[in-house]
């Protein structure tokens, strides 16, 4: 008991620059507390983010801001339909002179990578992108180079514009920890914004909050809050309930789901309940983190029939109801 209060307070004690910096995001990017604390338990979990929304909800500035509070090397990569892997990865170029080849990073060595509307890149590219996220480290030529750590890929798409674009295969969308939906501001966070950008210099500048290596402290701290053995038994009711949810008394939407959420799901939610906890300045992980994390760790995860799409039924409503039958530990 006196290791779980050590660790609680050490914890806590470190958690104290997170509050810090989404007190200081949210002071340039109104209205997108959480928004913001996903973004920021992605990163504890060493994990990579997909931001769906329209345009116009600051997501760029965001992911910008966030970068510069925490004095990370930023990069911003438009997808476009011409774009080549090589614009992303980088390439090898040839010195005359020498009659050597050397190599030209691209924009992907950057600790926080946004990935502008990744749907609109041909699959080449998008696989070259998912390859790096994955493996963290990319090939040139002969070469092979690691990617700087820490390292964070958040990904926009646009929901509306499919026309002309690529969307991601199942198995490329499982390669994100968190799938969020970025939503319209209140009525009253869009009138301070109007506001703020009424001004004359409407521009707020960012101040450095905290450190590469403070964040780094923080990320190797996850493995030191508890998650018990109850916790881990909702997890995979949970995913498990995406595959089979005949077997928690569900049976209706048995029809409604094509595939399942995969073992990845449940890492997944593990890994975001801890940080989660680690964000609450807890020591321990309770099932309520784990509900509170579920629907952006499952949402790209479930393929949902064409009876549920016929029926205009959202994998949002699976997703709640599947929670509302499992007991919280």
């Amino acid at each position: 008991m006196s290791d779980i209060l050590e660790r609680g307070a050490r914890i806590k004690e470190e958690a104290r620059f997170l509050n810090d910096l989404m007190d200081e995001v949210e002071r340039v990017v109104l209205g997108q507390r959480r928004l913001v604390e996903r973004l920021v338990i992605a990163m504890l979990s060493d994990g990579h983010v997909l931001l769906e929304g329209v345009p116009g909800l600051a997501k760029t500035m965001l992911v910008r801001t966030l970068a510069a509070a925490l004095d990370l090397s930023f990069h911003r990569i438009q997808f476009t339909p011409d774009l080549l892997p090589s614009d992303v990865t980088g390439t090898q170029i040839y010195n005359p002179a020498s009659g050597s080849f050397s190599v030209r990073k691209g924009p992907v060595f950057a600790s926080i990578v946004l990935a502008d509307e990744i749907n609109r890149a041909p699959a080449k590219v998008q696989s070259a992108l998912l390859e790096a996220m994955q493996e963290r480290q990319v090939t040139i030529g002969d070469e092979t180079l690691s990617l700087p750590k820490p390292f964070f890929v958040m990904a926009t798409q646009n929901p509306l514009e499919q026309q002309g674009t690529y969307p991601l295969p199942e198995a490329q969308l499982d390669r994100f920890l968190l799938k969020v939906l970025v939503d319209y501001p209140s009525k009253a966070d869009e009138q301070r914004i109007v506001e703020q950008m009424a001004r004359p210099s409407p521009r707020t500048s960012v101040r450095q909050v905290t450190t590469r290596d403070q964040l780094q402290r923080a990320m190797a701290m996850l493995d030191e809050v508890y998650i018990d053995e109850l916790v881990t038994a909702y997890i995979v009711d949970v995913v498990r309930a995406t595959r089979d949810p005949a077997a928690v008394g569900l049976d209706d939407l048995a029809s409604l789901i094509e595939t399942g959420a995969s073992p990845r799901a449940s890492i997944s939610l593990g890994l975001a309940g801890r940080a989660h906890a680690f964000l609450d300045g807890r020591a321990y992980v309770k099932g309520h983190d784990i509900k509170s994390v579920a629907h952006d760790v499952l949402r790209h995860r479930i393929m949902l029939s064409y009876e549920a799409e016929a029926r205009e039924i959202p994998v949002e409503e699976v997703i709640t109801r599947i929670l509302d039958k499992i007991n919280v530990p």
